[in-house]
């Protein structure tokens, strides 16, 4: 019977009979149903960014007035606050914000962090269509994903696919290390650094901020638990602010009877090959030479791994550093000052 009930519609369609009207929402798979219930939800809290700025004066003599760029954004608080990237806004002098629905609004920058390439804008607006942070701790590897952007200013487009890493690390333009990194195979459109990528209820998990060229479905997003510190950070303070030792150095493989006899955990170190003037390292009495080998309860092995011991401690505090010095293990107490800003 359901056979031929099947052939009867198919024939009755050629035959110019209409067939019963079905709801889309009948025909619309679990999947589907999720990324369409998700960019629904998400889709009115995503913007278009529009930066601009006096062109040099080169471009200037050639008739170009500004130059700019674009991106998109996602509102995170109904009076009017913005999540984006900062290489979408730094050293822009104007600022436009445009909904889906093509109203657009000017924007001022409330802050910038250039380490973790975030940046928090305010639009004069109350009302708006805000979109709800989700915990990008409790994230795991193939769960559902979708990047949203709105890099025309009149429809958001939206990629799915799934998380397919977890706390990867990138480089800032800094070139400090953003650690914890979401990695997505969800397509990053042009003009979609800045906007969300968000889980199947629509909430923000993480900002989109770089892809990999000539690469297949390599994509990055700062996750979203940072940017809630970064946005408490910039609201505070009106900066990010992190602690900073002091040194340049460069990873070294340490000799195999000196991990034996001074009981290290690993075979490589930092060795500090500058310390600056003035600072945490000097004061401690830190050498060029010295090679460090802990900091905190963390081994050091890398200079990555000095910047995370002393992304998580706080400023002021002492800190424990241990360092390998002609042969021996001498330990130094330091007190980390805070970060010098960016250029």
């Amino acid at each position: 019977m359901p056979r031929l009930r099947a052939i009867t519609s198919d024939v009755d369609g050629r035959n110019g009979v209409a067939p019963t009207p079905v709801d889309d929402s009948e025909a619309l798979d679990a999947y589907s149903r999720a990324v369409v219930d998700a960019a629904e939800r998400i889709g009115s809290a995503v913007v278009s960014i529009g930066a601009s700025r006096t062109a040099p004066e080169r471009l200037r003599r050639r008739g170009v007035p500004e130059v700019g760029g674009a991106g998109s954004g996602v509102i995170v608080a109904p009076d009017g606050y913005l999540l984006t990237n900062s290489h979408v806004v730094r050293k822009a002098e104007k600022i436009e914000a445009r909904f889906s629905d093509g109203k657009s609004f000017p924007a001022r920058l409330v802050g910038t962090d250039v380490h973790s390439d975030l940046a928090l804008l305010r639009l004069d607006e109350s009302g708006l269509p805000a979109a709800e942070l989700g915990d990008s701790a409790n994230l795991r590897v193939g769960q559902l994903a979708l990047a949203v952007g709105n890099p025309l200013g009149f429809q958001a487009t939206v990629t799915a696919g799934v998380i397919s890493a977890l706390g990867r690390t990138l480089r800032a333009q800094t070139g400090r290390l953003i650690e914890n990194v979401i990695q997505t195979d969800a397509a990053l459109n042009p003009g979609n650094s800045g906007g969300p990528l968000v889980d199947s209820r629509g909430r923000v998990i993480g900002i989109n901020t770089a892809i990999i060229m000539g690469s297949q479905g390599i994509c990055f997003a700062i996750p979203v638990n940072s940017a809630k510190f970064v946005i408490s950070s910039l609201l505070r303070d009106g900066r990010v602010r992190r602690s900073y030792l002091g040194v340049s150095g460069q990873a070294v493989r340490i000799d195999r009877r000196l991990v034996v006899t001074q009981a290290l955990r690993n075979e490589h170190g930092v060795q500090v090959t500058e310390v600056h003037s003035g600072t945490a390292a000097a004061e401690a009495g830190i050498e060029p030479g010295d090679v460090i080998v802990r900091a905190g309860e963390r081994a050091i092995a890398s200079p990555d791994d000095l910047q995370a011991a002393l992304g998580g401690h706080p400023i002021g505090e002492p800190l424990i550093v241990e360092v390998l010095r002609e042969g021996a293990k001498r330990t130094f107490v330091v007190r980390p000052t805070e970060l010098p800003a960016a250029e």
